[in-house]
């Protein structure tokens, strides 16, 4: 295998795929996810796999106990915190950072029914003003949030099916009518057929991209007349030739990584 320690934030499906490219090249590398969700998603990849949540400094550490020279940031678009940890990790190691982002398709799209805001408060701001049905297809990280910013709300929230987040759930008193727990990403049909189900006065969620299905999300909501908002991206902290929004991008930086370590 080719000299090099590379170590990937994952969690996402992204971060399988990117783990295959270096498979393919046989460099080595450290796979780094949250949760056994996240391991699960990367299925089987030829590189180590850890598990856990991690800070600044033990991602520093981690850089320099492992002699790692590149760390490629393919952790969730909204998981602000963790890449803003990795990118002090690596101006303090000295170590070349990329961002693997998928591209927005936001603006793909303009509809008098579609909200796009900058965060859950805005979100909650703009849901207010619709009828007491609020669908979240936002995951469960920020169902408390949701839960205290739609006061009165009846929460219908589409989530991974763990018994971690079902208790995630329930913990928030969350019943069997309010939870859908599924893995997506889901079609449009799909999407259309669970619209139909639960007549939600108002759909909330998130800038996912053509891989998370974001306009199979959108559109069947606004051909039945039901409002969508969405909570836009955060500015990525990369820029420049190392921010990646493609396959195509990753091998060719994967290739241009070989290059250099020549």
């Amino acid at each position: 295998m080719s000299s090099g320690a590379v170590l990937v934030f994952g969690g996402t499906s992204d971060a399988r795929f990117i783990c295959q490219i270096l498979d393919e090249h046989r460099i080595l590398y450290t796979l780094s996810v949250a949760t056994a969700v996240g391991e699960a998603l990367a299925g089987k990849i030829g590189g180590q796999i850890r598990i856990g949540r991690i800070d600044s400094a033990e991602i520093a550490d981690f850089l320099v106990s492992h002699a790692v020279r590149w760390v490629i940031d393919a952790s969730h678009p909204y998981a602000e915190l963790l890449s803003r940890n990795i990118t002090q990790a690596c101006e303090i190691a000295g170590v070349t950072l990329s961002r693997y982002q998928r591209r927005s398709e936001l603006h793909d799209l303009e509809h008098p029914l579609l909200h796009k805001v900058a965060n859950l408060q805005a979100a909650c701001t703009v849901a207010q003003k619709f009828g007491p049905r609020v669908l979240l297809t936002t995951g469960s990280k920020e169902l408390a949030a949701y839960q205290q910013g739609l006061p009165g709300k009846t929460l219908l929230a589409r989530v991974l099916p763990t018994s971690e987040v079902m208790a995630e759930c329930e913990a928030l008193g969350l019943g069997v009518d309010n939870i859908i727990a599924l893995r997506g990403p889901f079609s449009a049909e799909f999407n259309a057929a669970t619209y139909d189900f639960c007549s939600p006065d108002v759909v909330i969620t998130k800038e996912s991209g053509a891989e998370g299905g974001y306009l199979d999300k959108v559109n069947p909501a606004l051909v039945r007349g039901i409002p969508c908002v969405v909570v836009t991206r955060p500015q990525p902290l990369v820029s420049g030739p190392e921010l990646l929004e493609s396959r195509e991008d990753v091998s060719r930086r994967v290739t241009r990584w070989l290059q250099e370590r020549k």
